[in-house]
């Protein structure tokens, strides 16, 4: 027996004796869920590790979402506190008025409401905040702000499964959530865990979305796949839809990083046709989620 089998033996605890114990933490005195008022639909967009274009797909979703449904509202939340980057993709850099009634009037730009920690504080200034701080910012960027009508809101959530999750899920009845990924084991795998913990939490899952596998080549439009496939056979295993294949592209980085995401100056291209795509079948699935309900 190794070290760990020991060390683990050495525990009277056994795993439904540790599973009854979270699903009674889990239980034990949560806040009512209270929907945002005026908000329709909350969706998630969220990812295990960092680094794999979640905070890019968020925001090209939101857009493509007003460009597909134009008589819809939609708006984008990004609780990634320590590591806001909403106000550079979208390309406000104001800072937020008050309304009479003492609450934050979201910015705008490309249609679509936005509100980010960036939009509060100088953006080379640290954000230094433990976690119950933390988790009351979030709670004023849910509920003390004006967003007004929406049928779609947006929330980039940090990455990871941790308490911004966790709060999120306990406070606002939230309508799906898209994972996002990049084909590689590492990322596959906390995405795999991310996927357990929202069926736990019994927050309907869209789907997944595989980022960065292949790489189009600008010549001769050779589709090629450099990192494997990866995301395709996590989806099947947890029994979820694989919702696109977004490629590695430097358009869709530079449209991030000028604040212009890729569908309002490349409407045509298969990129922006990707997130298009995305947003249909974000719509569709709402839709039938609203009639479950």
């Amino acid at each position: 027996m190794n070290k760990v089998h020991q060390t683990t033996a050495c525990f009277k605890y056994t795993d439904d004796d540790l599973k009854k114990h979270q699903e009674e933490i889990m239980s034990r005195g949560l806040p009512e869920k209270k929907p945002i008022p005026g908000v329709k639909n909350v969706l998630l967009v969220a990812s295990g590790k960092g680094g794999v274009g979640k905070s890019t797909t968020a925001v090209n979703l939101s857009v493509a979402l007003k460009y597909v449904a134009p008589n819809k509202k939609v708006g984008i939340l990004d609780t990634d506190v320590y590591g806001p980057s909403i106000p550079l993709m979208m390309n406000l850099r104001e800072s937020p008025t008050l309304t009479k009634d003492n609450k934050f009037e979201p910015l705008q730009n490309y249609g679509v409401k936005c509100m980010s920690m960036g939009f509060l504080v100088d953006e080379k200034s640290p954000v230094m905040m433990r976690g119950l701080m933390v988790m009351s910012m979030i709670d004023k960027l849910l509920r003390q702000v004006s967003w007004g009508e929406l049928d779609y809101l947006v929330v980039d959530t940090p990455p990871g499964t941790g308490d911004t999750h966790i709060s999120l899920i306990q406070n606002v009845p939230i309508s799906g959530v898209v994972l996002v990924t990049t084909p590689h084991e590492a990322a596959l795998q906390v995405c795999g865990r991310g996927a357990l913990m929202f069926t736990k939490l019994r927050v309907p899952i869209v789907g997944i979305v595989q980022n960065m596998s292949r790489v189009i080549c600008n010549n001769c439009q050779a589709d090629l796949k450099i990192f494997g496939v990866g995301t395709e056979q996590l989806a099947f295993q947890l029994g979820l839809e694989m919702l696109e294949d977004i490629p590695l592209d430097q358009s869709i980085s530079e449209g991030c990083d000028t604040g212009k995401p890729i569908l309002l100056w490349a409407p045509d291209s298969k990129q922006a046709q990707s997130y298009i795509n995305l947003a249909k079948k974000v719509i569709t699935f709402m839709e039938a989620q609203q009639k479950l309900t």
